[in-house]
């Protein structure tokens, strides 16, 4: 049975997609196609990528 998902850690992730977005997906997926589209995303504009880190943490099934 899998681990469940640490409340608290997610809400230190959402803290830290504010600054840092890119991190939080790489921290939540690795370096997968997500990690790359939220690179161009916050190339494209920060608010875009935060965005996007929120989504990533709402919908990951993982923990960190």
């Amino acid at each position: 049975m899998a681990a469940p998902v640490s409340s608290t850690g997610n809400v230190l992730l959402y803290f830290v997609a504010i600054f840092i977005p890119p991190l939080t997906v790489f921290l939540k997926r690795g370096l997968a196609a997500d990690f790359w589209i939220n690179i161009l995303l916050c190339f494209v504009g920060w608010i875009p990528g935060v965005i996007h880190a929120w989504y990533i943490v709402a919908r990951s099934e993982g923990a960190m």
